[in-house]
Order: structure tokens, then sequence, then C-alpha cells
């Protein structure tokens, strides 16, 4: 069998606690991952992940593991957005994700954008596993498409598992051959997608009430959902990323 041209690269991100601060025993990254330690902030631990070449492209396979250990803080961000582009060959991309949480550790994860280009094609995931106790924030933000052009293929997944049960689990498939994606029940002419998902027990005590963000479903809107455990999910769409952000921080803003 013939093999697909590609990268095959991985990032390992693991964080402990030591004392009162959080430090980096494990961080390595090959291919496209270039990993760098930014300034702390507290007892935070911050990384940064820049791309040392163009990806994820067709045909390349591509994953990040990042484990935060018993009452470690983490919080990782990427250094620009990240393009899918058709690449040498019209095989799909992957691009997974694992999260891993212990007790007490907090981790935010806060990419920036994901834009599909024209005639890319990736399969994108998420897996996250956290502890009973584990406080987790994600942002996710999504454009379809750059100036001028339509998108690629983009088939995400996001599972979330909090003390080894099911929280959340959703999948989508935006761009050519998706059935209805840019319809009026989807996504009708936004092409920027985004959410926020939190995870904390001390949600258990107060839960949030869900509500809508955004006037105008021209320019956008947002809704705040409290999810079956301590999490809430903010889901939002808009025609642009500037338009996008406002409405994520509107419904939650983040450091």
């Amino acid at each position: 069998m013939p093999t697909v041209p590609g990268v095959r690269a991985t990032a390992r991100i693991r964080a402990i606690r030591a004392g009162d601060t959080t430090v980096l025993p494990t961080l390595v990254g090959d291919g496209p991952f270039d990993l760098r330690r930014a300034r702390p902030h507290g007892s935070q631990a911050r990384v940064c992940i820049l791309a040392a070449m163009s990806a994820p492209l067709g045909g390349d396979r591509l994953r990040i593991d990042a484990t935060a250990k018993h009452g470690a803080d983490l919080h990782i961000t990427t250094a620009a957005a990240t393009i899918a582009l058709r690449g040498p060959t019209t095989a799909h991309a992957t691009y997974d994700v694992h999260l891993r949480l212990a007790e007490h550790a907090r981790l935010h994860w806060l990419p920036h954008p994901l834009i599909s280009a024209a005639r890319s094609n990736l399969r994108q995931s998420c897996t996250i596993d956290l502890a009973a106790t584990a406080r987790l924030v994600l942002r996710e933000e999504t454009v379809l498409g750059r100036a001028g052009e339509g998108p690629g293929r983009l088939s995400t997944r996001l599972t979330v598992r909090r003390d080894g049960r099911p929280l959340l689990e959703q999948q989508a498939t935006f761009g050519p051959g998706a059935p209805g994606w840019d319809g009026p029940a989807v996504l009708a002419d936004h092409r920027a997608i985004g959410q926020i998902l939190i995870v904390d027990p001390t949600l258990e005590h107060r839960p949030p009430h869900a509500r809508l963000l955004g006037d105008d479903p021209a320019t956008g809107q947002a809704v705040l959902t409290p999810l079956a455990g301590p999490a809430l999910l903010i889901t939002a769409l808009a025609p642009d990323t500037l338009r996008l952000r406002r409405l994520l921080d509107a419904a939650h803003p983040i450091g």
C-alpha cells in the first residue's frame, strides 16, 4: 500500500506542582510544534505553541498531549492562528488533542483560531479527561475560509469525560460535501464559530442560567447553556472573527 505523504508529529506537555508553583518537566515538540515557556503568572505555568512550518497539510498526522498532574496550574495558547491547507495530497489531515487533568489541577486551553482554507481536508479531535476536582477553561474558534474564498472540509469532535463519566460529546462537519452545514438550521451566512467550555466543581452549588446574547442574528449571537454536571457551554456564531470574539468575551471574559 502506498504511503500517504505528510508529517507525523507529536507535542508533549506535562505540568506538575512543585511547592507554590507549577513546573514543566516535559516540554517536547517535533515537526511543526515549537513549544516555548512563557512568563509564569503567579503559580501558573504558561506554554505557547509556535508553528515551525505550515501545518496541518493534507496527509499530516499531528497530535498534542498535555497533562496537568495533581494541583498543577497550566495555561496553553498558540502564537498565531492555525491554517489547514491542502498540501501535496488531497488526503485528509488529522489534528488530535488529548488533555488530562488530575485532582485539583487547572488548565486553560486557549488556542488562536483554526482557519479552514479552501481545498483543505482536516479531521480535528479534542479528547479531555478530568478528575472530579479538576477545573478547565477551553476556548475554541473556527473560521471557515479565508477572505474571499470558501472553506475546505472540516470535521471536528469534542469528547469530555469527568471522573470517568461522559460530560460532553459533540461532533460537526462543515464545507464541501457536508449536508446542510451552510443552511438556515446550522450556520446560514456565518463563517466564524466558537465556544467556551468551563468545568468547575463550584458550579454544582451555583449553576448558571441559560441565556441568549446578541440582539441581531445577522451580526452574530451566542447562547450560554448549563450542562448536566458542574459545567457550562457557550456557543457563538458570527460573520467574522472580530464579532465572534466580542460575543464570547461578552458571555465570559477570559484573561
